[in-house]
This record gives structure tokens, C-alpha cells and sequence, in this order.
């Protein structure tokens, strides 16, 4: 105790020493300072690493609502997705509705097809350790089926017919991911891509879906954005080159410590004729926004939905030797007109930053145009037809679509929280996947001419009632039309792949409706352009 008090004066007595001598103690070693006596004094055991990374966090957060810091884990997990691949087995699976693992599709020549694992199959166990039935999470389940390239997991399969469990040997291997949701044709000249993310191998997938639609006829193009968070700003540059002529200012960045950076076409793109619509809604941001306010500000497509999320901040990544990582904002993004991407925040306020969406909906933004009121100051005219864009945060839509909210009653999501929908499209499946496959053997037939029948609707409002969700008559017709689009939707993605789904859901999606049909109505497309 003597020992400890004698430390604690000789600390007091040594400040005290530096300040009378003039001494500046600099905010890095006021923090050093900081951290050596926590980690000498505390009353209980300190874990050094852990109060250093909470001090990174906290510094960071006064700072902008987008600079931040992950552990080494974090790092991995938030960059995988958009490199482009990782080391698995190959399937894509549901199992947050069933508790059990259900394959809903094999990716094409991997590990898991090639040994002879179906869709519908349900993986019960993972190297002896049983992963049906035991409420375990998607990310643990990820974790024992992911790992090195070249090794082995053990799994037991049930399928469907088969009284016992299979066993399986797999090999994991390299596994894409894809950026690609859907691209097919809308209409006979039409055609529709859907990007989810802009990752490292976003611009070839998208090369290749373009020169599959030109095959079939495709003279316009309508790209989808909704909800796409963003990802690589290279990955938006390189599509954003395909509508753009040599020298088209893409974006550029405005900094006070960092040089300032634009991107311009490289060369004339391949898509310059050509009607091009943009979808978008309050979730499209970042690399979104980009490609957007590029398309918009050079009058080269017509953006519909509503305004855009607002991320406008550019994060540069700083990684320690651990593998953990800052990804610090050093600049802003601007559209090429001038318009600054990002919407206002106070320093320091993520509560309010992350409450935008909510107060975007109360104040009727969502619903209504004429709910949005924008001064003069944030006015700003496009490169080519001279007609007036608006800055103020995200990119202010050319033909606004209001959220459409009437179908989403209580009953209907009460049905969405407990999976019924789900649960009932695989188990159809599991009983009618042969006949469905000769029936409609592509995905087109099966879109045109799959009915969700009456009786299909009453066992789902059956096994509803079974799960304690009481029938309301008034609020099932205001949803069934939707109910039975997401019911014909999963089976079409787990009888075809994953773009069936949306070809199908797209049918209600009011931002693609008016896409569509504003796509092919050249007159009021040109006015809207300023043509």
C-alpha cells in the first residue's frame, strides 16, 4: 500500500514539475498518460487492448457518422463481400424461418454441387456437431462451413424421400460472390439489371450482363438501385463509363488535408443511344449516388424513386499490423454539376444522423414530392440540357414514387415475422419440386403462367392460425395480392436462382412500374431530360 501511494505522489509530483517548468502536455501523450495510469491503478484486472480500441471508438464518433473502427474480425467480415469471393462449400440456404439449414440453390461447378448436394436438401449436422433445431445463428453456421481452401467438412444431409441421413465429404474451394441480383428483359427491347453492391468484380458482371441482353434485343435499360448501399467508388466509375463520352466528368472529391481527386470517362461509352432509367429510394447511397448523380447531371438518364440515402463522405483505410482498421473520412464527394453528396450532420449526434429515415417519413418526404422544400442556394444545373438538379444531401429523383404502405398490415406482418410464407414455399417445394420442374421449365413460363390458387392461400392462412396469428378478413384482402407474389417469388428462386425472385416481385414495385413504363414512353422521358 505504501509502495502504491509513493508511486501515485512521485506521478502527481512529476506533472506537477512539468507544468511549473513549462512543460506542454500534447493531447497523444495527455492520452498515453491517460491509458498508463488506468492500466497501473485500476481497482480490477484491465484488458489494455480493449480500452485502447474503446478509446479509438469513442475519438472517432465525435468526428462524422461514418468514420469508424473494426477489429480484425470486423475488417474481414466487412471487406469479403466485396472482393468478390471466400472459401466455402457453395450453396445458398435459409435458416432463420425453420431452424433447420435448407439449400435453396447450388452455386453452379462448386464444392456442393459437384458432390451431389440438391436444393431442398437440409443440412442437420456440420463435422458432428448438430446445427438443426438448436436456435443456432447464421453467422455460426457460416463459421463452420467456411474456412481454408483445399479442406474438409463433414456434413449429414436429409432429403426429402430418403429415410435416413446422407453423409457428404466437402471440399470447400473458392466461392464468387455476385453483385448481380437479376438482369433480364422487361420487355421485348427493354432490359433490367439489378446491382446490389458495387464490389471488385461488379463491372465484369455487369460487361457480361449487357452484351447477354443485347442478344436478346435489349435498346433501353433500366439499372436498379434500390437499396444498394454502395461499396468500391471504382467499381460506380467503370459503369458510369458505359453512358458517358471521353472526358465526362464522373465525380470529384473536395478535401482540407488530402489532394482533391476527380474521375472522368476514359473513353466513349458503349451505351450512348440508348433510353437508360435509374432506379432508386432512400437506401441507394454512396457508390449508388455516384453513378446516379453522374447519369442525372450529364442529362443521360432519368432517375426515379425517391431521394437517395445521403453518404457522401469518402473513407480511406488505415490498417493496423493486428489486422483490426480505421477507415477514416478524408473528403467529400461531389456530382459533377457541383452537388455535394452528403446530407447535413452535427458532429458527434449519431442518434439524429441514424433517425434521418424516420424523420424523412414523418415529415411525408416519402409520400409526397411537394414535402421536400429546397432554397435556391441549393439549386444547381446539369452539363448538357441546363435544366435545375437539387444539392441538400443524396440525389433528388427526376419522377418521384411515394411509398406505398397500405398493403402492410398488421396481418401481414405478423405472417413476415414468423415466417409462414417461408416455411410454407419449402415445404410446397419439397412435395412438388418435380412436377413444378416439368411443368414450367423456365423461368419465364413458370412467371407467365404459375398460379397461386385459392386453396395454396387458405393452408397458408391455415398454418397462420396454427402459429397463433388470428385471421382478420379486411386486412388479409388489403395484403393477399402481395402475400401471394411472395409466395410464387420463393418458389421461382428456389425451383430457378435468385433473379426469378425479383422478376416476379418487381410485378409491385411501384418504383419499377413507373421505371418500365416510363421507359418506353419517349415523349415524356425527353421532357423530363429537357430534350
Amino acid at each position: 500500500m505504501k509502495k502504491s501511494l509513493y508511486l501515485i505522489i512521485s506521478l502527481l509530483g512529476v506533472a506537477f514539475t512539468l507544468k511549473a517548468a513549462g512543460f506542454e502536455l500534447t493531447a497523444d501523450r495527455k492520452l498515453q498518460y491517460a491509458e498508463g495510469i488506468i492500466s497501473t491503478y485500476y481497482v480490477d484486472d484491465v484488458n489494455r487492448d480493449t480500452i485502447v480500441d474503446e478509446a479509438i471508438k469513442a475519438m472517432l464518433k465525435t468526428l462524422d457518422p461514418h468514420s469508424l473502427y473494426t477489429s480484425p474480425e470486423e475488417t474481414r467480415e466487412f471487406t469479403e463481400p466485396l472482393t468478390g469471393n471466400f472459401s466455402g462449400i457453395g450453396i445458398q440456404f435459409n435458416i432463420a424461418t425453420t431452424d433447420t439449414l435448407y439449400v435453396i440453390q447450388t452455386i453452379a461447378g462448386g464444392p456442393s454441387e459437384k458432390v451431389g448436394i440438391l436444393p431442398g436438401d437440409r443440412i442437420i449436422e456440420v463435422n458432428d456437431t448438430l446445427i438443426a433445431g438448436v436456435k443456432m445463428k447464421n453467422s455460426e453456421v457460416m463459421k463452420r462451413l467456411r474456412g481454408p481452401k483445399g479442406t474438409t467438412v463433414n456434413v449429414k444431409v436429409l432429403r426429402h424421400g430418403v429415410d435416413k441421413l446422407i453423409d457428404f465429404s466437402i471440399t470447400r474451394d473458392d466461392i464468387p460472390i455476385y453483385s448481380i441480383d437479376a438482369a433480364y428483359m422487361a420487355d421485348p427491347e427493354t432490359g433490367y439489371i439489378r446491382i446490389s453492391q458495387f464490389a471488385e468484380k461488379t463491372p465484369k458482371e455487369f460487361d457480361e450482363a449487357l452484351d447477354k441482353l443485347r442478344k436478346q434485343g435489349m435498346k433501353n435499360l433500366i439499372i436498379d438501385l434500390q437499396d444498394n448501399g454502395g461499396g468500391y467508388l471504382n467499381a460506380a466509375t467503370e459503369l458510369a463509363n458505359h453512358f458517358l463520352k471521353k472526358g465526362d466528368l464522373i465525380v470529384y472529391t473536395e478535401a482540407l488535408r488530402t489532394p482533391s481527386f476527380s474521375h472522368k470517362a476514359e473513353k466513349d461509352g458503349d451505351f450512348t443511344k440508348g433510353r437508360v432509367v435509374v432506379l432508386v429510394n432512400n437506401y441507394s447511397a454512396s457508390a449508388s449516388e455516384i453513378l446516379s448523380g453522374a447519369l442525372q447531371d450529364h442529362d443521360r438518364g432519368v432517375i426515379v424513386g425517391r431521394r437517395t440515402f445521403g453518404k457522401g463522405l469518402v473513407q480511406r483505410p488505415f490498417p493496423f499490423p493486428d489486422g483490426s482498421m480505421i477507415r477514416l473520412t478524408i473528403s467529400r464527394y461531389h456530382t459533377p454539376s457541383g452537388r455535394c453528396i452528403q446530407k447535413p450532420y452535427t458532429k458527434g449526434d449519431l442518434d439524429d444522423y441514424h433517425s434521418d429515415m424516420k424523420h424523412r417519413f414523418e415529415s411525408g418526404e416519402l409520400m409526397h414530392s411537394d414535402s421536400i422544400h429546397l432554397p435556391d442556394s441549393l439549386k444547381f444545373i446539369t452539363l448538357k440540357t441546363h435544366r435545375p438538379v437539387y444539392g441538400g444531401g443524396g440525389i433528388m429523383p427526376d419522377k418521384f414514387v411515394p411509398l406505398d404502405t397500405m398493403w402492410y398490415t398488421p396481418y401481414y406482418r405478423d405472417v413476415l415475422a414468423k415466417g409462414i410464407i417461408y416455411k410454407w414455399a419449402l415445404s410446397y417445394m419439397d412435395a412438388h419440386r418435380g412436377e413444378l420442374s416439368a411443368t414450367y421449365p423456365t423461368e419465364v413460363e413458370f412467371a407467365e403462367k404459375f398460379e397461386v390458387s385459392p386453396e395454396i392461400m387458405q393452408q397458408v392462412i391455415d398454418r397462420a392460425t396454427d402459429e397463433g396469428i388470428t385471421y382478420d378478413e379486411e386486412q388479409y384482402a388489403k395484403s393477399s395480392t402481395y402475400m401471394k407474389s411472395l409466395l410464387k417469388a420463393l418458389l421461382a428462386r428456389d425451383l430457378f436462382e435468385n433473379g426469378s425472385y425479383f422478376r416476379i416481385m418487381n410485378e409491385l414495385n411501384p418504383i419499377y412500374v413507373e421505371g418500365l413504363r416510363l421507359i418506353n414512353q419517349p415523349k415524356e422521358y425527353n421532357e423530363l431530360l429537357n430534350r
